[in-house]
């Protein structure tokens, strides 16, 4: 997926959205907060489109609540990822969802949340998501779940969308082997190993033929234990155990589901000269199953009278009274 990295200057502030209403079950809003950006080379390389915070009171309880909105469900997943903390507990809210010691982190489609104080109810939660304005329903990338689960640290996984991101979770791997610019995106996780941590990155590439082409850049960076499979190529740098770095590397596994949709072709009634054309189109097949039924019935009389010498029995009866 094509990224540019945006300015960091165009997020100067990106508050009050009207992401967030004004009440959440029985929660009502109070002040609006301004939102920082700690690190908007980051966001902006994941596609944050908008942010917003807010806080929430219901008598002596109280929370806020932080949303981001991003470009698809990839920016997403990244940032999902990206804010997650060590030691948090998955949540059922949503499919990206995790509890942390302060409250929730979760994503839902194009959209990540983090709640911290006094959370509501799970269900006022999901009603808020049911009325997010601008959501995408583009699905999660599938790269999301191939990283082999053996051994791998809960919460490690860091998805890479650009240079920016490659830097943070991989930087032993310079932006020139990712081919970004072909739509290449990436997934990190660290695996503990007896001999200490490894981190294993999986890059996707468009076609097998590109990702055949970046392995022997990837196997140029000093270190490197690989493995392609189709169209991902797996990388450890310099791994403490490379016995036990070949053992996670073999464990990839990667089925290709291809699908082809043929486009229809729709025709826009509203087009003046496209209905007339539709018209002339209707009336000259009318005009042929007029001509195919006249000569059907021309043939059946024209055999009627032949197989009675030559009468007619639909012929009128005169009675030349003339004579």
């Amino acid at each position: 997926m094509l990224r540019s990295v945006i300015a960091a200057g165009v997020f100067a502030v990106l508050a009050h959205a009207a992401i967030l209403p004004d009440q959440i079950g029985t929660f009502q809003r109070t002040a609006p907060q301004t939102v920082s950006l700690p690190d908007r080379p980051l966001y902006s390389e994941f596609g944050l489109d908008s942010t917003e915070q807010a806080d929430y009171q219901s008598g002596s309880r109280k929370f806020s609540a932080t949303v981001w909105r991003f470009q698809d469900s990839t920016g997403a997943l990244a940032m999902f990822d990206a804010r997650r903390p060590d030691g948090a507990t998955t949540s059922d809210l949503t499919t990206l969802a995790v509890h942390t010691s302060d409250g929730t982190v979760f994503a839902y489609g194009n959209y990540v949340f983090q709640v911290t104080g006094h959370l509501p109810p799970d269900a006022d939660l999901k009603a808020l998501l049911a009325h997010l304005p601008r959501f995408d329903h583009t699905p999660l990338p599938a790269l999301m779940t191939f990283l082999p689960p053996d051994g791998l640290v809960p919460d490690s996984e860091r998805y890479i969308v650009g240079p920016v991101s490659l830097a943070r979770f991989a930087p032993g791997i310079p932006p020139s082997v990712a081919a970004f610019h072909t739509g290449s995106e990436a997934i990190s996780g660290k695996y503990q190993t007896a001999k200490g941590l490894l981190t294993l990155t999986i890059f996707s590439f468009p076609t097998p033929n590109l990702a055949r082409a970046q392995l022997l850049e990837v196997q140029k960076i000093p270190g490197a234990v690989t493995r392609r499979l189709g169209s991902l190529v797996a990388v450890t740098i310099a791994p403490p155990d490379p016995a036990e770095a070949a053992r996670i590397l073999a464990e990839l596994h990667y089925e290709a589901n291809i699908t082809y949709s043929e486009q229809l072709p729709v025709r826009d009634l509203n087009n003046k000269l496209t209905f007339i054309m539709d018209v002339f189109e209707f009336a000259g097949l009318l005009i042929v199953l007029c001509l195919a039924a006249g000569v059907l019935f021309g043939g059946f009389r024209v055999l009627s009278r032949k197989f009675n010498r030559g009468e007619d029995p639909n012929a009128m009866i005169t009675l030349h009274l003339g004579d």
